[in-house]
């Protein structure tokens, strides 16, 4: 199996948002709120102002270590743990929740864009080194997101009674079963058998989700040298103290990320992500619920729990690992523990990101450069096909399907669908029907505007009707664009956000994975379309 590439604008996809669009463009507007550009420069900057920023190595290196105590790790890992002794190595981060089994594709995409940008900026920028890390959004309690994947166009969910953070759930027999219904559809594919193997090797009854998503990402792409990061840890949060206190005692963070949000409406951007008044959950037991402030008290919602504030103070200094930011102060937390220079997000990721650049300069962290996670569309022969067939290209099919169902009327149809020239002739009449009226009486002039009016309108139904008359003479090619369509983008969104890497690893095995990170890009930021030759 071997799989060939091209690109496309992301514009061309019209899947984007206008703000991740105008950033991938270096638009004026937007120039306030991010450090530096998504460029060669721009890493070397970053990595300057990273440089003299006191990250705590020793702590983050003694963790990872502790971390795959016990767990296969490749030479490659191995020696990018090592390298983070140095301040002269650096890291590549992504991050995502632990969805069961990986969840959509993008999944991967992301974890091996930051293997392909950190090898390119080793070879590329002398004395320095780059790594690549995966970092687990294990503390996310938002199961209904997490607990589902897709396949065969159908909907594997897990059903579960426990709550608190994803992360900390255990794989059950509910979980495990669904891993049984995999094999009934991927079994009979070349590679099934051994995709569901290690699923079964690593979510098994008992485990965490994520210790089973750690292993499962390090079996499945460690050998690339990829850094999988588990920061629900105390020794890690012990660094964010002073961070969350601020967050707890004075508020700080919220009034600053809307006073940026505010900026970026006037832009006239939509802000992707509103602060809270304390922007910290409080993870122990089977919880994690916001922390709110309530007469000089603090609260843990949907609890019995609650402090004063010596408590609370108290609380955070002993037992750091029950404080798990949200959105608004992870970047930080992500930040001030790794040594890194750029973060791999997704569109909506990006843009909440672009929220935060004052929040880093009040707390004196360096500001990550924003690199837009890579996209595919993986085409099997037999779409591609299809697509030919129908007389279209691959890059076609980003239109909607009425779109796509005009073009190929417009192409093939024999007769005209279109009354051409017939509504400029009929206002041709309709303007010398007024000026004789007009001659006659001037008011008359009024009515002949509404004649025509609905004259036209008439003119314009009919050229609909006789287009939808048409249609129906091309119902079987109507159906084959539904059925393309909905294949190579379920759900009326794109691949990457639907699918599960699991199909594909059962059709095509580990070439599957070979073939993404032959093809990911580093900084080009350009859609990639992958198709079996």
């Amino acid at each position: 199996m071997t799989l060939t590439s091209s690109r496309l604008p992301y514009r061309q996809t019209a899947a984007f948002s206008r703000i991740i669009l105008d950033y991938l463009d270096r638009a004026e507007s937007l120039k306030d709120f991010y450090a530096h550009p998504v460029s060669l420069q721009g890493i070397i900057k970053a990595s300057e102002a990273r440089q003299l920023f006191p990250t705590d190595r020793q702590t983050l290196v003694n963790m990872l270590e502790q971390q795959y105590k016990g767990v296969g790790m490749s030479d490659r890992t191995k020696k990018n743990i090592d390298a983070l002794k140095s301040n002269t190595s650096f890291t590549v981060t992504t991050a995502h929740q632990n969805n069961i089994f990986t969840g959509p594709l993008y999944f991967i995409y992301k974890i091996l864009h930051a293997v392909k940008l950190a090898e390119q900026l080793t070879e590329l920028i002398p004395g320095k080194t780059y790594v690549p890390v995966y970092y687990i959004g294990s503390e996310d309690a938002d199961l209904e997101e997490l607990n589902h994947i897709w396949l065969g166009g159908e909907k594997l969910q897990w059903d579960t009674k426990q709550t608190g953070a994803v992360g900390r759930m255990k794989i059950d027999k509910a979980l495990v079963a669904l891993i049984a219904r995999m094999e009934g559809q991927l079994s009979v594919l070349p590679h099934g058998k051994e995709i569901i193997s290690l699923l079964k090797e690593h979510y098994t009854i008992g485990t965490t989700i994520q210790q089973a998503t750690f292993t499962f990402v390090n079996a499945l792409l460690g050998e690339l040298g990829i850094i999988v990061l588990l920061p629900d840890n105390a020794d890690l949060k012990r660094s964010m103290i002073p961070v969350f206190k601020d967050d707890l005692l004075h508020q700080t963070a919220s009034g600053i990320v809307n006073k940026t949000a505010e900026k970026l409406e006037s832009a006239g951007y939509k802000v992707q992500a509103n602060p809270r008044d304390i922007n910290l959950f409080y993870l122990k037991e089977n919880i994690r619920e916001r922390i709110v402030s309530d007469n000089s008290k603090f609260k843990i919602q949907n609890s019995k729990f609650s402090f004063s504030d010596s408590e609370m103070e108290d609380e955070l200094n002993n037992n750091p690992e029950r404080f798990s930011p949200n959105v608004i102060l992870r970047g930080i937390y992500q930040e001030t523990i790794l040594p890194n220079v750029a973060f791999i997000g997704g569109g909506g990721e990006t843009a909440y990101w672009l929220q935060l650049k004052g929040l880093f300069e009040h707390y004196k962290v360096p500001f990550p450069v924003l690199v837009l996670r890579n996209s595919f569309l993986i085409l099997e022969k037999k779409w591609q096909e299809r697509i030919a067939k129908l007389g279209f290209t691959v890059e076609d099919f980003f239109l909607t399907e009425p779109e796509l169902l005009n073009r190929l009327v417009a192409r093939e149809s024999r007769n005209p669908t279109q009354l051409n020239g017939a509504v400029k002739e009929l206002e041709d009449l309709y303007a010398a029907f007024k000026a004789k009226a007009g001659a006659v009486d001037s008011t008359l002039a009024n009515h002949v505007d509404a004649l025509k009016t609905r004259s036209v309108e008439r003119i314009v139904e009919l050229e609909k009707k006789m287009l939808r008359a048409e249609k129906r003479k091309f119902q079987d090619q109507s159906r084959q664009i539904h059925t393309t369509k909905e294949a190579l983008f379920p759900r009326n969104g794109l691949q990457e956000r639907v699918e599960n890497i699991s199909f594909y690893y059962a059709l095509w095995g580990k070439g599957i994975i070979d073939a993404l990170y032959e093809n990911s890009l580093a900084l080009e930021q350009e859609f990639v379309i992958l198709k079996e030759n």
